[in-house]
């Protein structure tokens, strides 16, 4: 089966945890509509029909996945060297 870059699947558990915690559920008690999407997205990236199944695909499959790579930091910039601002 295929399945999202892990990028990708740790946006969309992050968006869907943030939404489910602060997007007030609708008249009848459901999720709100944001909520519901990213519910739906899950579902489908993860090959399930069920929220809290695709929740423990996606985080069983992060917990496979390779550590997000960090980005280099930042080249050290000699003393007395141009800031970058053309006089």
């Amino acid at each position: 089966m295929l399945m999202p870059h892990p990028a990708v699947l740790r946006g969309l558990l992050a968006e869907y945890e943030a939404a489910a915690a602060d997007e007030p559920v609708d008249a009848t008690g459901r999720p709100g509509p944001r909520t519901r999407d990213l519910a739906y997205t899950l579902c489908v990236s993860t090959g399930t029909r069920d929220v809290r199944r695709a929740l423990e695909t996606a985080r069983r499959h992060l917990a496979d996945a390779p550590a997000p790579a960090t980005p280099p930091p930042p080249a050290p910039v000699a003393a007395g060297a141009p800031a970058g601002v053309a006089d």
